[in-house]
């Protein structure tokens, strides 16, 4: 950073994450009354992620108006300063939070090709995940890092259970089988950058799927920090895992079992 430090930054990110969840959580005790368009099967769009993401654009780019900018509801803000991109989720699990079950919000700062910092808040529950790269993961504070289980029967591993219209069905089912005995319980969250949260602070020892990057910057950072090992399901790095979304995040003994099985039954990705 030139004039601002990155500490700064995320102090306003939390800042502008906290007031889109004091908005969002508005329409949540209220969601039986939302308009709700459907931007794809199984994938909803409502006014609360349209507010949010307008609400956390305006936020940070007042302050930082040369940079750019990347969310899911419109399209990006490319700033003077291509260095710096903010990676914006207004709400991640959209029909978790429709249904009334927890959802996130969550965002990233990217300086050229690596994050530098990110967070995941979650309104309902009121935990603020943050990480700095090289300054570790914290929640509400308090410093995250992970432990390390080898015992199978102990892995819990999130995953997402895909309808069968969607495009990323082919195969869901199948990886699922190949992980799922004899590990301890498998979970579906239902928001990615909270299944990568829960990862960072050893709710998950694990969590596989295929998402956008968009969703998991912040949490894969979490997990960095953390201690855990990020990759794709062939082991491979963030050249791969950034571009096609396909994920492994986890401790060590977690990472190894997942890669493992799923390089069993999936095709690598180009």
């Amino acid at each position: 950073m030139t004039s601002v430090s990155i500490n700064t930054v995320l102090d306003d990110m939390v800042d502008a994450a906290r007031r889109a969840g004091e908005l969002t959580l508005d329409y949540f005790n209220r969601r039986e009354t939302l308009e709700i368009g459907v931007k794809g099967p199984g994938d909803f769009v409502s006014e609360a992620d349209e507010q949010s993401e307008t609400l956390i654009r305006q936020h940070l780019l007042s302050r930082y108006p040369d940079w750019s900018l990347s969310g899911e509801e419109f399209p990006p803000v490319e700033g003077i300063d291509l260095t710096y991109r903010f990676l914006v989720d207004p709400i991640d699990g959209t029909t978790n939070f429709l249904s009334g079950l927890d959802y996130t919000i969550t965002i990233a700062l990217r300086q050229g090709d690596r994050t530098v910092c990110g967070l995941v808040y979650n309104p309902v529950t009121n935990e603020m995940f943050t990480a700095v790269a090289g300054g570790g993961a914290y929640l509400n504070g308090r410093q995250l890092r992970m432990r390390d289980d080898p015992d199978v029967a102990q892995m819990v591993v999130g995953t997402g259970l895909p309808t069968p219209n969607l495009s990323l069905h082919p195969g869901a089912y199948s990886r699922l089988d190949a992980i799922r005995a004899p590990i301890g319980a498998v979970r579906v969250v239902g928001s990615a950058a909270n299944s990568c949260a829960y990862v960072a602070c050893g709710r998950l020892t694990g969590y596989f799927e295929q998402t956008g990057f968009t969703d998991t910057a912040a949490g894969i950072l979490l997990v960095q920090e953390a201690g855990g090992v990020v990759t794709d399901w062939w082991g491979r790095g963030p050249e791969h895992y950034e571009r096609s979304g396909i994920l492994i995040v986890a401790n060590s003994s977690t990472h190894a079992y997942l890669l493992q099985h799923l390089r069993k039954v999936a095709q690598p990705a180009a």
